[in-house]
C-alpha cells in the first residue's frame, strides 16, 4: 500500500502511562525468540518497528514506513517478492522480509497477507513446520478481507477466521504463543492504495466493517485460546498520529504500538519489566495520549454482515480495574488474553493449568532464564538459518 506523507503537520509522540521498553530490554526480552509477523501493510510496519527497537532506541523515518518491498531495512533482507519480484496492489502481491541479528540470538520474518487464509497462508505454514518453530506469532488481516473479495466479503471472512485458527492450533508448537492483533479504526476518508478506484463507495461502510470484522476475529481468536491485543481500542482517539490516506499510522503510533504489544509479550511470559525513572511530567496519565475527536464514531447498527438477519451483539465487558478513571475516558476490554496467567515458581518451570483449552506451555529451554529483565540472558543454543 501506498500512502501521501506531503504536507504533514508535526505531531507530538504519543504518550500514555504504560511501560516504555528500551532496545536493550527487548534484546533480553526476545533473546533466542523467533518472532513471525504476518499481515498487511500496517503489520509490516509493526514488522519494521520491533526490528528497529531490537537494533537501538530510535523511531522509523516517514521514508521507512512509506517504503514498500525494499531489498534491505535495517539490516534485514527481502527473502521473497517485493522489487525481487513486481510491485502492485493486487491481491497476489508477496513481500518476505527476514532480520536475523548480528549476534544471532533474535530472528524475525515477516510475510505479507492480503487474506487471513489462502493457499499461501497454507504453504507459510507448511514453510514454519520445516523450519525452527516460531516463539512468538503475531497476526492480523482484515482490510484486504473486507474490501477486495466480493460482496459476501464478511461472511467470507468470518469462515476463514475459523479455518486460520484451527490450523495455527494444528501446526504451531505449544509454546508458541500467538497474538491477534485487532485492526486498528480507520478514517471517515480512506484513500489507501490498496482500495483500487472501482472500490472507492466501500470506502464509507469499511469503518464500520472493521468494526464487525474485529469483534469476529476476537471472538473465534477467543474461542481458540489464543491472545488478542485491542488496537482498535488503544488508538481510537489517537487519530492525530493517523495519516490522511485513513489507513496507515505515523512513527510514534507504531512505537506505541510496539510498547503494548512487548508489554502484553512479557506478561504472557511472565518476565517482570523494569520500572525507569522518567523526567518531569512523565509518564502522563492516559487522558493526554489522546486526542479526543466527537466525529470519530464508532457505533454499529443492530443488523449487519452478509445479507439480513445477522446480528452483532458483542458478549458481556470484563469487571472494571479499580482506581480512578481520568474524565472522559472509559475502560474496555483492551486485553484479552488466551490462557490465565501464572507466574512461575522458579525460572525453569511453568505449572500445568487445566481446562479445555490445549495446553500453551513455555518449555523450559525456550524461556528467557530469569523473571526480571535485570541479569544478562542465556547462551544462544544454537544458529538461526540464513
Amino acid at each position: 500500500m501506498v500512502f501521501c506523507l506531503e504536507n504533514e503537520e508535526p505531531r507530538l509522540p504519543l504518550r500514555s502511562a504504560m511501560v516504555h521498553l528500551q532496545a536493550s530490554e527487548v534484546q533480553q526480552l526476545l533473546h533466542n525468540k523467533f518472532v513471525v509477523i504476518l499481515g498487511d501493510s500496517i503489520q509490516r510496519a509493526v514488522y519494521k518497528d520491533l526490528v528497529l527497537l531490537l537494533q537501538r532506541d530510535s523511531l522509523l523515518t516517514a521514508a521507512q514506513l512509506k517504503a514498500k518491498g525494499e531489498l534491505s531495512f535495517e539490516q534485514d533482507q527481502l527473502v521473497a517478492g517485493g522489487q525481487l519480484g513486481e510491485l502492485h496492489n493486487g491481491t497476489q502481491y508477496r513481500e518476505v522480509r527476514q532480520f536475523c541479528s548480528g549476534s544471532g540470538h533474535h530472528l524475525v520474518r515477516f510475510y505479507f497477507l492480503t487474506r487471513v487464509y489462502s493457499e499461501y497462508l497454507e504453504g507459510v505454514l507448511e514453510e514454519l513446520t520445516y523450519g525452527p518453530a516460531p516463539d512468538l506469532v503475531i497476526i492480523n488481516s482484515c482490510l484486504w478481507d473486507l474490501s477486495r473479495y466480493g460482496r459476501c466479503s464478511m461472511e467470507s471472512y468470518r469462515e476463514n477466521l475459523e479455518r486460520v485458527f484451527v490450523r495455527m492450533d494444528q501446526v504451531l508448537p505449544d509454546s508458541c504463543l500467538l497474538v491477534w492483533n485487532m485492526a486498528m479504526p480507520l478514517g471517515e476518508r480512506v484513500t489507501g492504495g490498496f482500495l483500487l478506484p472501482e472500490l472507492q463507495p466501500l470506502a464509507g461502510s469499511l469503518r464500520r466493517d472493521v468494526v464487525e470484522g474485529n469483534f469476529y476475529s476476537a471472538t473465534l481468536a477467543g474461542d481458540h485460546c489464543f491472545d488478542v491485543l485491542d488496537l482498535h481500542f488503544h488508538f481510537r482517539h489517537a487519530v492525530q498520529h493517523r495519516h490522511r490516506d485513513g489507513v496507515h499510522w505515523d512513527q510514534h503510533a507504531h512505537r506505541h504500538l510496539s510498547h503494548l504489544l512487548l508489554t502484553h509479550v512479557a506478561d504472557a511470559w511472565g518476565v517482570e519489566l523494569p520500572k525507569h525513572d522518567y523526567p518531569s511530567g512523565q509518564p502522563f496519565p492516559p487522558h493526554e495520549f489522546f486526542n479526543y475527536n466527537s466525529t470519530e464514531d464508532f457505533s454499529m447498527s443492530s443488523h449487519l454482515g452478509c445479507g439480513p438477519g445477522v446480528n452483532f451483539v458483542p458478549g458481556p465487558l470484563p469487571p472494571p480495574v479499580p482506581g480512578p478513571i481520568p474524565h472522559g475516558q472509559h475502560r474496555g476490554p483492551v486485553v484479552h488474553r488466551g490462557m490465565p496467567r501464572c507466574a512461575p515458581n522458579s525460572p525453569y518451570h511453568v505449572p500445568r493449568i487445566g481446562g479445555p483449552c490445549r495446553q500453551r506451555l513455555r518449555h523450559s529451554d525456550r524461556l528467557i532464564h530469569t523473571n526480571k529483565l535485570d541479569r544478562q540472558p542465556p547462551a544462544h543454543s544454537g544458529t538461526w538459518p540464513g
